[in-house]
C-alpha cells in the first residue's frame, strides 16, 4: 500500500475543498433556464411577444430565455416538439401560449410530472382535459371575451340594429378563439345585429381574405365584420378593397398590431382591442420565476386589455 506524506495529503485536501467551492459557487451561480413556446411568429402578435420577452430577460439579468415559434398558426406538432424538447433538455420552467387547448394539455402533464415549472400564457389550456390530466396551473392572460364584447359594441353602434354582420373566428381548438367568438356573439344579441355568418380562418391572414371573399359572393349585403384578431382583419380588408368596396363594410379586430395602425387612421378599421402582447410572455416568465422560488401560483391570473377606436374625423 502507498504511503502518502502528510504535507502532500494537506495539499490534496486543500485542492479538494477549493474544488468542491468552485462548484458549489457554480450551481449556486446558474441561472434557471426558460422555455418560451410561442404561436406564429409570422403573425405581428407573436413577434411582439419575443422581442418583448426577450429585452425584459436582459433586463433582468437572472435567467435564460429559449424561446420557439411555430411556423403556421396550426402547427400544432412543432409545439408539442418544442415542450418535448425543453423536457429532454431538462429546463426550469416553461411559459407556453398554446394553439390548441386540449393537444397542449398532455405534454404539458408531462413537463409538470418531470419537476418543471408550466406557467400558461395568452390562450387557456382546457379545463377538462387538465383534469383529466391531473394537471392544476395557473393562467395568465386577458379576458378574452369581454375584449371581443368590446371590439365588437363599436361595430353594433356604428350599424344600430338590424346591422348585417359576419365573424371571422380563429382557430376552434383554441380556448381563446371560442371565447373572442363568445364575446362577438354576446355583441350581436346585445347589439340586434343580424349575423349573416360565422366561419374559422384559422388566424391567418391569406385563409381570412379567400374566406371572406366567398363570404361576400354569398353574402353581397355584408355591412360589417367581426375579426377575431387584426391578422385576420388585415386579410378581409384586403379582400373588401379588391371587391371596390372600401367604406361601405365595417370591420373591428382583436390585438391592436403594428400593421393596423394606418387602418385605424384611414378608418378602414373601425376598433381593435390591445392585450399589450409584448407583456404578456414577460409577465409569464415574472410568474414562472417565482414559482421556482417557491410561491404557488393557480387559477386565472387577468390581465390588462384596451379598446382601440379608430380617431375622429
Amino acid at each position: 500500500m502507498t504511503r502518502i506524506n502528510k504535507p502532500f495529503r494537506t495539499l490534496l485536501l486543500g485542492i479538494g475543498f477549493a474544488l468542491s467551492c468552485l462548484t458549489f459557487g457554480y450551481a449556486q451561480d446558474k441561472k434557471p433556464v426558460i422555455g418560451l413556446v410561442m404561436k406564429s411568429l409570422a403573425n405581428e402578435f407573436f413577434k411582439d411577444m419575443q422581442e418583448g420577452a426577450v429585452k425584459h430577460v436582459q433586463e433582468r439579468g437572472d435567467l435564460t430565455l429559449l424561446p420557439v415559434g411555430m411556423h403556421s398558426e396550426t402547427d400544432i406538432d412543432t409545439q408539442v416538439n418544442a415542450v418535448e424538447n425543453f423536457i429532454t433538455k431538462k429546463v426550469d420552467g416553461i411559459v407556453i401560449a398554446p394553439a390548441d387547448s386540449r393537444a397542449l394539455v398532455p405534454p404539458v402533464a408531462r413537463a409538470i410530472k418531470a419537476g418543471i415549472v408550466v406557467i400558461n400564457i395568452d390562450v387557456a389550456l382546457d379545463d377538462a382535459a387538465k383534469k383529466q390530466a391531473g394537471v392544476d396551473l395557473a393562467f395568465v392572460g386577458p379576458d378574452n371575451r369581454a375584449g371581443a364584447k368590446m371590439s365588437g359594441d363599436v361595430l353594433a353602434k356604428a350599424l344600430g340594429s338590424g346591422g348585417k354582420v359576419v365573424i371571422i373566428e380563429g382557430n376552434p381548438g383554441a380556448d381563446n378563439a371560442q371565447q373572442r367568438k363568445l364575446g362577438f356573439d354576446d355583441a350581436v344579441k346585445e347589439g340586434k345585429l343580424d349575423l349573416l355568418d360565422s366561419r374559422t380562418a384559422h388566424w391567418e391572414t391569406e385563409e381570412a381574405n379567400t374566406v371572406f371573399t366567398n363570404m361576400l359572393t354569398a353574402h353581397p349585403d355584408i355591412q360589417g365584420v367581426m375579426a377575431a384578431n387584426d391578422s385576420m382583419a388585415l386579410g378581409v380588408i384586403k379582400a373588401i378593397d379588391a371587391a371596390g368596396k372600401s367604406g361601405k363594410i365595417q370591420v373591428v379586430g382583436f390585438d391592436n398590431i403594428p400593421a393596423v395602425q394606418p387602418l385605424l387612421k384611414e378608418h378602414k378599421l373601425l376598433a381593435t382591442i390591445d392585450q399589450f402582447g409584448s407583456k404578456m410572455a414577460a409577465n409569464g416568465i415574472d410568474y414562472a420565476m417565482k414559482a421556482l422560488k417557491g410561491e404557488k401560483l393557480s387559477g386565472w391570473i387577468k390581465t390588462p386589455i384596451e379598446l382601440v377606436t379608430a380617431p375622429a374625423n
